[in-house]
């Protein structure tokens, strides 16, 4: 469940307005983005996509630590891979069994390895945890996963959508993003990934699982300023006329879900392939379906669906590391002409 409104997202620095301005700075929340340093990471990741050769050394002699409480297949995997493709170094710390400042003190921690590392990335249960471990260090540290926010995510939730045809403006008109689920972490940072990017977005929760309220707001301002709309809606009939439908797992990792209760309170709001229908009612091409995984087939999303020929789920996930290397080499490396 999100965290009370009186927990605000952190903004420690004025928020970065060119990927150039990512060099030693820290990603713990989109808010720390503009849409024009998101718009370079995405041009960044589309050439690193393309064609990987030109950056091989960009992370030449840099060591990147990867701090994970939570398990994961494509965080670990695809920062892992990323890294070694730059040609860094990353060393994995599992901290499953033992919590981050249960040995020692996470100030402690994070000033030990600001001394070996030049990058910490942390998947953590705790947003107040890895704001502690970033103020404590003096390298760059990213959030891979906490629970308020998974920019890295957003990221390539919203570069899977700006790298198909027409982009986030396909036939010249504002993009439409529905996301029907839990108000989670993941909903909270595409929420503020799309506003700032001028998507027109509606978020379709149950009654009591909306995203925070100060989430809420500052995507409600991200989408003022952009000219595009958000809007919140328990009616599942609010995808209608969508281009993209995004749901998540209905019990996140570490939630208890007691008598199946929070399966109960979403049982309405699977995506099926006649939700699907509703969503592409009065769009060029129909709806995609797009999830985070890993999915709970026939819970939150039916098999026909996500295999089907308009899933993108395997193009985020691959997406997840093309972002990930984008913002590494703007955070860390030297672009290939500079070498």
């Amino acid at each position: 469940m999100p965290l009370p409104a009186t927990t605000p997202s952190p903004l420690p620095q004025p928020p970065i307005a060119s990927a150039q301005q990512l060099a030693g700075r820290d990603l713990l929340t989109l808010t720390g983005l503009t849409p024009g340093a998101i718009g370079e990471l995405f041009q960044t990741a589309r050439r690193m996509k393309s064609d990987i050769a030109p950056y091989r050394r960009t992370l030449d002699g840099r060591t990147v630590i990867l701090l994970f409480e939570k398990a994961s297949l494509r965080t670990r995997i695809t920062f892992e891979t990323g890294v070694n493709k730059l040609g860094g170094t990353a060393l994995y710390m599992d901290h499953s069994a033992q919590r981050l400042g249960e040995r020692e003190a996470v100030k402690d921690y994070g000033k030990n390895l600001d001394r070996w590392v030049d990058c910490i990335v942390a998947r953590v249960y705790s947003q107040r945890l890895i704001e502690e471990l970033a103020d404590a260090s003096r390298v760059p540290v990213i959030n891979a996963l906490s629970d308020r926010f998974h920019p890295c995510q957003g990221l390539a939730d919203l570069f899977t959508l700006w790298e198909r045809p027409g982009g986030l403006r396909p036939g010249g008109r504002r993009l439409r993003l529905a996301y029907v689920g839990d108000g989670n972490n993941v909903c909270h940072s595409l929420m503020h990934a799309a506003t700032m990017l001028g998507v027109d977005t509606t978020v379709v929760t149950p009654p009591g699982f909306e995203p925070a309220p100060d989430v809420t707001a500052e995507c409600q301002a991200y989408a003022a300023a952009a000219g595009s709309t958000l809007r919140l809606t328990d009616d599942p009939e609010g995808v209608a006329g969508h281009d993209a439908v995004y749901t998540d797992v209905w019990v996140s990792m570490g939630q208890a879900d007691a008598g199946g209760k929070r399966r109960k309170a979403f049982a309405d709001y699977q995506i099926d392939a006649d939700l699907m229908a509703v969503a592409g009612r009065g769009t060029p091409s129909g709806a995609v379906f797009m999830h985070c995984l890993p999915a709970q087939r026939g819970v939150e999303v039916t098999d026909e669906v996500i295999d089907s020929a308009a899933s993108v789920v395997y193009d985020q996930a691959e997406n997840r590391m093309h972002v990930q290397n984008a913002l590494l080499s703007h955070m860390l490396g030297a672009p290939p002409a500079s070498r």
